[in-house]
């Protein structure tokens, strides 16, 4: 019942060859990581609905990280929206 395939080595090569490329292009179009939106200053006061000198004492007591891009302060934008989430549940639990 067990049948042999013989193959030259050009139609193996070729077999090869073809398998090859086809996990390749499973690779390349694999979902890359998505980078990270950077937010300036003034959009995430806005997202925390706060001004910017308190923005600034937030990341000062590091509420929120920020990251220093040459003379400007970008914010992560999941960084702030994990700190609004932490700020709202602890207003919260406040008596």
């Amino acid at each position: 019942m067990d049948q042999q395939i013989v193959l030259s080595p050009v139609p193996l090569t070729d077999l090869v060859n073809e398998i090859v490329r086809a996990v390749r292009a499973d690779i390349d179009t694999a979902a890359a990581p998505q980078p990270e939106e950077l937010l300036t200053r003034q959009e995430t006061a806005k997202q925390l609905h706060v001004t910017l000198p308190t923005l600034r004492d937030y990341t000062r007591r590091g509420y929120v990280k920020g990251y220093r891009m040459g003379n400007r302060v970008l914010y992560k934008r999941n960084e702030v929206l994990n700190a609004l989430q932490q700020m709202r549940t602890a207003k919260q639990a406040r008596p």
